[in-house]
């Protein structure tokens, strides 16, 4: 799938089957979220992937908006060391990770924003590093819609030159 089709039909996926992401596909995720433009190069990013079954379902109980990733065979802890653009660099990472697991079929969905001290002590994440996210990963349980998304129209959003200049 071609990035726009992947940004295009992208979806955010809750429910997973019980089938392993192959290690080669959890190392290119990892690897996009690692190769993401950073402000000034920064990368204040760290990843933390988590496969065992039980540590996942201590982060679905830690993650009030995320119980489900106690169903997923992998989740991906994204924290940050503090930085001007720490959240922003964290940001782009973990949507390159979405949308390259979104094109081998697997689907994801960002879980937390902040908030999530109790995952540190869990996963030996140090005091001054901060927990943005928690991405589940798996194939979805179910047939997802692909780009069945309500969206404002392109002509709501998008301006040429100035603000309120309809882009044709």
């Amino acid at each position: 799938m071609d990035v726009f089709e992947a940004g295009r039909t992208l979806l955010a996926v809750r429910s997973y089957k019980n089938t392993p992401v192959p290690d080669d596909l959890v190392r290119r995720i990892v690897e996009a979220g690692r190769l993401t433009g950073s402000g000034m190069n920064g990368q204040p990013w760290h990843f933390v992937v988590v496969r065992d079954g039980e540590t996942l379902r201590r982060l679905g109980a830690l993650a009030s908006s995320g119980r489900y990733i106690a169903q997923a065979p992998l989740a991906i802890v994204v924290a940050t060391e503090k930085s001007r653009f720490a959240v922003s660099d964290a940001s782009r990472a973990i949507q390159s990770m979405m949308l390259v697991a979104w094109a081998e079929g697997v689907g994801s969905n960002w879980v937390g924003f902040g908030g999530l001290e109790a995952v540190k002590p869990l996963l030996d994440i140090p005091a001054p590093v901060e927990v943005l996210a928690i991405l589940p990963f798996g194939y979805p349980a179910r047939p997802v819609g692909r780009g069945r998304k309500q969206r404002k129209t392109l002509r709501e959003v998008a301006h040429l030159e100035r603000f309120g200049r309809p882009l044709p």
